[in-house]
C-alpha cells in the first residue's frame, strides 16, 4: 500500500468523486507520483513511504466539475502537507463548486 491514500468527496452531490486527476510533488514542486480517483473516490500515491518534509498534493478540480456540466471557482485545490512521521498518511478532501475542506484522515 501506498504510504499516501486519499479519498474525494462530492460534497454537492453526496456522492464519491471518481476521474479527479491527483499529483503529488515535493514543496519545491518537484514531482513524485500522480493517479486519478477510482470509482469509489479513492486513491494511493507515491512510495511506500515518504522520507520527512513538505509535500503537495495536487487535486484536479476543474475537468472534474466540467464533466458533470458544472461551473466551478477552483480549477485546482493543492494541500501542502508535512511528514513528521512513518504513519500512514491520508488526505481526504470534500468538495463542491465554490468550496473545499480537508483533514488528516486515518
Amino acid at each position: 500500500m501506498p504510504h499516501l491514500t486519499t479519498h474525494v468527496l462530492d460534497a454537492a452531490r453526496g456522492t464519491p468523486a471518481p476521474g479527479v486527476g491527483l499529483a503529488l510533488t515535493t514543496a519545491a514542486g518537484d514531482p513524485i507520483a500522480a493517479s486519478t480517483t477510482d470509482a469509489d473516490g479513492r486513491a494511493g500515491l507515491g512510495p511506500d513511504l515518504l522520507a520527512p518534509g513538505d509535500y503537495t498534493l495536487r487535486f484536479e478540480t476543474a475537468p472534474y466539475f466540467a464533466a458533470a456540466g458544472v461551473t466551478a471557482f477552483y480549477p485546482y485545490v493543492t494541500v501542502t502537507f508535512t511528514v513528521s512521521d512513518e504513519r500512514h498518511l491520508h488526505v481526504p478532501i470534500l468538495l463542491s463548486p465554490f468550496a473545499y475542506s480537508t483533514y488528516r484522515g486515518s
